[in-house]
């Protein structure tokens, strides 16, 4: 070999070396070893108070714990979720900004508005599902039904003459309007800004019937002021051993879920989606997280970005055809 062209590998190689201490050392990539170096900010799509800032909080306190940096939740509602999760992936992919993703903004709401400004399939990086919950089909106690086939016998009976209240586009909306259709009935819904006034109108018989969140109407069914026909979930709920699911009680693969997860906006770096991946799995495993899932009748779902991204597709194919199905426009 030449003297020239040793002079030329020995430059090359001292420029690749370069190269190399120059990427390890620039900003980027420290920003990336160091994570999480400041505070990071959850956004909850719905006001505080429900069921999504109820689980939006617990996550966070869990998680700062792990990451050993405040996790602050941040409520931005609106528009079922959509506000938030059009705000959310404004902000910097830089790992630093969680987004709670839910059925309600990122399933439900493409069923409703084909044209949303985001995809939820493709401008996220879904982390991990961190719950599943049913909703429980509940009558007032001084209705005649006392099975889910009492209802569907007198609906099928008295067409149209039987009313249920929802409240738009959520979790007890989107499974009711799932039952109408796998049933085959035709009921008449009563809407409600809220599920707080909903449920007080069951509660006075004002209404006869409803699906709605398990945690919401257990302690009413408990108490003997409402009547628990039929559950959501593939599986009975532990909290309602002896309530029967919709599947078993005729209509097998019935399932309507409720149910969150976290996400980060596309292009957040690897590294730091790994950390953040590896501490969600921390938390979920954790006995704090279990015992606080047994107690409210949450399940603990499958971790991982793979399962949660083909849940969420699966969920939006669902509930897209259900809502084209049912005619349901956005409010």
């Amino acid at each position: 070999m030449s003297l020239l062209s040793t002079q030329r590998g020995l430059l090359g190689l001292a420029l690749s070396l370069i190269t190399v201490m120059t990427a390890l050392t620039s900003p980027r990539v420290w920003a990336q070893s160091d994570y999480p170096n400041r505070p990071i900010k959850m956004v909850v799509a719905f006001p505080p108070g429900g069921t999504s800032d109820v689980m939006g909080r617990m996550m966070a306190d869990e998680l700062t714990k792990v990451l050993k940096q405040p996790v602050v939740v941040e409520n931005i509602g609106g528009a079922g979720g959509i506000v938030g999760m059009d705000r959310a992936l404004k902000m910097p992919a830089d790992g630093y900004t969680l987004i709670q993703t839910g059925v309600g903004q990122n399933a439900v709401a493409h069923g409703l508005d084909p044209a949303l400004k985001y995809n939820s399939l493709t401008d996220f990086i879904h982390l991990s599902q961190v719950h599943s919950g049913p909703n429980v089909l509940v009558v007032h106690p001084s209705t005649p039904f006392k099975t889910l086939q009492d209802v569907i016998e007198y609906a099928k009976r008295n067409p149209g003459k039987l009313d249920y209240g929802y409240t738009h586009a959520a979790s007890g909306h989107m499974a009711m309007e799932l039952f109408k259709q796998t049933a085959g009935l035709f009921m008449t819904g009563i809407p409600y800004r809220g599920g707080g006034p909903m449920l007080t109108d069951l509660l006075a018989g004002t209404i006869p019937v409803i699906f709605l969140n398990q945690d919401v109407v257990l302690q009413h069914v408990r108490s003997g002021k409402l009547r628990a026909l039929a559950v959501t979930s593939a599986q009975r709920n532990p909290l309602y051993p002896d309530v029967p699911t919709v599947a078993e009680s005729g209509f097998k693969g019935f399932e309507a879920l409720s149910w969150s997860g976290l996400s980060v906006a596309k292009g957040t770096p690897q590294p730091i989606v790994d950390k953040l991946q590896a501490a969600i799995n921390q938390v979920m495993q954790s006995d704090v997280v279990r015992q606080k899932y047994a107690s409210t009748g949450f399940v603990v779902p499958p971790a991982g970005s793979q399962h949660y991204t083909a849940f969420i597709k699966s969920e939006l194919e669902l509930w897209t055809r259900v809502i084209k199905t049912a005619g349901i426009k956005p409010q």
